[in-house]
């Protein structure tokens, strides 16, 4: 006989499912003891997995803030620095609208330039040593001011020297006076030495002629009468001879004469000299010859300068203008004294009047510091716009050289200038 097959146990499997599904609990409560037959198969669907349990919700850690702001930050950056652009470019934008004019239209021209002035250098006329600066720089001067002195003992030697060399040519004048009055003198004493001997020659003429005619009729010896004969010849000898005396006198007159001459021209040299002493001595005062401002101190007390070496650099305030380069086709209308009017890049909101005052006959290469519409413009015409003086002096303070701006020259003389290019100064 065979054994009954034990009840199978519940699987593991249909455990596990009855305990996930709901359905599978009246199975479960089935008796456990019903036989199972051979022909009973396990379900041929497998079993479900086991559901996943779902996660939990994240929380805000500080490790997961700041991991966020860290992928966040590119893009907060490239934010940023895309404001900024855009901010400057409108900056920018603004800027260069209020600095650059619209261009007024034509019958108008315009060059960069930028403010020059005259410049002077003080420099000593004699090589020496420079005694004082009485100036700084960026000091306004008047003509005639005293800037600076020199070291002038060499030269008040000289002009004692001078004067003493004057004094002995005033006593030379004077010697050569006296030389003079003395040989005319002399010849006075010859001229009446020479009447004297032209007496004598009378009367020995006129014994000779009583001579002769008492020989002729005997009261008279031939011994007397050669005697009257040689006193007379003798006569006329010492006539001739006090004649050259009369000459010799006349003689040394004359050179006399030319000695006050050249003592006279030795007085003027001394006296010459003197004053030409006296004018380095002037000159190594060394004084602003106009009005002006110090640019520079090119040299300091104390230092050696050779002839002509520059102490102080002076700029003429009142000589100050603008040079700009324009086209041909503008040059050719452009009128010496028309009006410009100056922009200056350090004021745009002043407009300055000037008037041309030179342009250049013939053209040249524009210089790498003056911008140009065109690469092409190569050939130039420089023009220069004078600045009024009145205007000048009235803002010596605010002068500047160097500065860089626009010239606006108007070619067409019934063009009226634009409202933005209208006149307007500091008051």
């Amino acid at each position: 006989m065979t054994s009954p097959t034990p009840p199978e146990e519940p699987s593991t499997s249909s455990a596990a499912a009855s305990a996930t599904s709901p359905a599978a609990a009246p199975t479960a409560a089935a008796p456990a003891a019903q036989p199972a037959t051979p022909a009973a198969t396990p379900s041929a669907t497998p079993p479900a997995p086991a559901a996943t349990p779902p996660a939990p919700a994240s929380a805000a850690t500080p490790a997961n803030a700041v991991k966020q702001a860290a992928q966040n930050y590119p893009l907060k950056k490239w934010g940023i620095i895309a404001l900024v652009v855009v901010g400057t470019a409108a900056a920018g934008l603004y800027a260069w609208t209020k600095l650059h004019k619209t261009e007024p239209g034509e019958g108008f021209a315009s060059g960069n330039g930028r403010i020059e002035a005259t410049e002077i250098d003080v420099a000593a006329k004699l090589a020496g040593r420079i005694d004082q600066l009485l100036v700084n720089e960026g000091d306004f001067v008047v003509a005639g001011q005293l800037l600076a002195t020199m070291q002038v003992q060499v030269l008040e030697a000289q002009r004692d020297e001078a004067r003493a060399q004057h004094q002995r040519a005033v006593s030379a004048v004077v010697g050569a006076q006296a030389q003079v009055t003395a040989r005319e003198s002399d010849k006075l004493a010859a001229q009446a030495l020479v009447m004297q001997r032209e007496t004598e020659q009378d009367a020995a003429r006129r014994r000779l002629a009583r001579s002769t005619t008492l020989t002729a009729e005997g009261a008279a010896s031939e011994q007397e009468l050669d005697d009257d004969r040689a006193r007379e010849r003798s006569a006329q000898a010492a006539i001739k001879a006090a004649q050259a005396q009369v000459t010799a006198a006349q003689a040394a007159i004359e050179a006399a004469e030319a000695q006050v001459v050249g003592a006279r021209s030795a007085v003027v040299a001394a006296e010459a000299t003197i004053a030409r002493v006296e004018a380095d001595i002037q000159d190594s005062q060394l004084k602003s010859p106009r009005d002006g401002r110090v640019q520079y101190r090119v040299a300091q007390a104390g230092e050696v300068l050779a002839a002509g070496g520059t102490v102080l650099n002076l700029v003429d305030l009142n000589d100050v203008y603008m040079t700009f380069f324009l086209p041909e086709m503008a040059t050719g209308k452009v009128a010496m004294g028309g009006e410009v009017h100056l922009v200056l890049d350090a004021a745009p909101t002043y407009v300055i009047p000037a008037k041309v005052s030179f342009v250049a006959s013939t053209a040249q290469f524009t210089p790498k510091t003056v911008e140009t519409a065109s690469e092409r413009q190569k050939l130039m015409f420089r023009v220069k716009a004078q600045i009024d003086r009145e205007l000048l002096q009235k803002h010596l303070s605010l002068v500047k050289t160097g500065l860089p701006g626009v010239a606006w020259i108007k070619l067409d003389p019934q063009a009226p200038w634009p409202a933005e290019l209208a006149i307007k100064v500091p008051q």
